[in-house]
């Protein structure tokens, strides 16, 4: 035991003497102010955010939106597991992602098919590690897996955290896109996380020294795989959804701060839409409400503006049906009073300018979180794809060579509960 009741007390003591205040306006000022500017939210000319239809804050009964029915016949949910990235005594990284596709009701034909990726890096391009050309079946054609190398040279640093998200988004976009053909076209389909691979996104477009991911071909890969599904389903009109459980954008508090509005208390955007849609102040029982906001666009950031970029990141490689507006990102926001947690719902506007399709994909959201929290497909896919403890444990064994362990490796290890 590391706190004693005396710790326990005096920690309390200290908590409760923090006030935090503000000077000027209190929340509920703030939010609606900085809500009115997000009909057409720009900085220095350029539109940061916009309303694709009236402002709103809408509430929806939970018993009332769970006695309905549900929108789609069928819902495809995809997710992944992964090792975490294994660093070496060698010097070497790998990482091992695994995805899985389920659905409700349930397809075990369809639950059987995995993609497994394996990412490796070492800085030296002496050193030699065998990769597999094309994917290799296993399973009697039920799996697909391989092994990539990323080109020696181009990390520095974040080493790890660039093989996980190597493998997983590489793992995600191949496994979605093999399965798209076999998948109802009256069906919905929900990505783990944002619908973009917005971390190694991210550094495409910073300029680094240390992290020129953009340089290996296998980044390419990844951002054409995601093109290619935004592309079936704007084809085909069938609504795509990316379940963000963790939303990280701050663009909005920025754009905000930048415009020389003062007082703002949040750095994330999800605080600010938090605190927009909580009903704490209203005399109603919040936890008897799902609440939402309408739907925004955020156009000319890197998801179109990549398509027509002539820098060698994507110059003549991109192939895209649609004209470059239609990947813009469009999104609402759900608050969840019960679990108070807030969720971003994302969709290309290729498919949300279709006034039908945002108010099914809406009616699709609120629908599951009444009845499960999250949608129950996704939940059944993170159970499928899911590497756990001791299977992680088990594949660090089949290695030959030492594992690079810190002391706090084995301070704070996943034995240490």
């Amino acid at each position: 035991m590391t706190l004693e009741p005396v710790h326990i007390k005096e920690i309390s003591q200290l908590a409760s003497n923090i006030d935090v205040s503000l000077e000027d306006k209190d929340e509920s000022e703030i939010t609606t102010d900085i809500f009115s500017y997000l009909q057409e939210l720009k900085y220095k000319g350029n539109i940061v955010l916009k309303s694709m239809e009236k402002l709103y804050r809408g509430k929806v009964n939970v018993e009332y939106i769970a006695q309905s029915s549900d929108p789609f016949d069928i819902t495809y949910a995809c997710d992944s597991g992964s090792t975490n990235p294994i660093p070496f005594d060698s010097g070497f990284f790998v990482d091992f992602c695994h995805c899985a596709l389920a659905s409700t009701p349930t397809n075990l034909d369809l639950h059987m098919k995995r993609t497994i990726v394996a990412a490796t890096y070492n800085p030296s391009e002496t050193v030699t590690i065998k990769t597999t050309q094309g994917w290799k079946e296993f399973d009697d054609g039920s799996g697909r897996k391989k092994i990539i190398r990323i080109q020696p040279g181009l990390l520095n640093k974040r080493i790890g955290r660039m093989v996980h998200d190597i493998a997983l988004y590489l793992a995600e976009s191949e496994h979605i896109n093999w399965m798209l053909d076999g998948l109802d076209d009256n069906g919905v389909l929900i990505m783990d996380g944002p619908v973009y691979p917005k971390r190694l996104m991210y550094w495409l477009v910073v300029e680094s020294e240390d992290i020129q991911i953009q340089y290996d071909p296998h980044t390419k890969t990844i951002l054409q795989n995601y093109i290619d599904i935004m592309d079936e389903h704007i084809k085909k009109q069938k609504p795509l959804m990316g379940f963000v459980k963790n939303p990280e954008d701050i663009q909005v508090m920025q754009a905000m701060k930048q415009n020389g509005m003062r007082g703002i208390p949040w750095t994330m955007d999800a605080q600010f839409f938090k605190n927009l849609l909580s009903l704490k102040n209203d005399d109603a029982d919040e936890n008897k409400y799902i609440t939402y906001t309408n739907w925004f666009i955020q156009p000319n950031k890197f998801y179109e503006r990549m398509l027509n970029t002539t820098s060698p990141l994507v110059e003549d490689t991109l192939e895209h049906k649609y004209p470059a507006d239609d990947y813009s990102l469009t999104f609402f926001m759900v608050y969840v009073p019960w679990m108070d947690v807030i969720f971003k719902i994302e969709s290309p506007y290729g498919l949300t300018k279709n006034e039908n399709i945002r108010d099914m994909v809406k009616r699709k959201v609120l629908y599951d979180i009444s009845i499960n929290g999250i949608p129950k497909a996704l939940s059944k896919a993170d159970s499928i794809a899911k590497i756990r403890k001791s299977e992680r444990e088990y594949i660090k064994q089949q290695f030959n060579t030492g594992i690079d362990t810190s002391y706090n490796d084995i301070r704070w290890s996943e034995t240490d509960v």
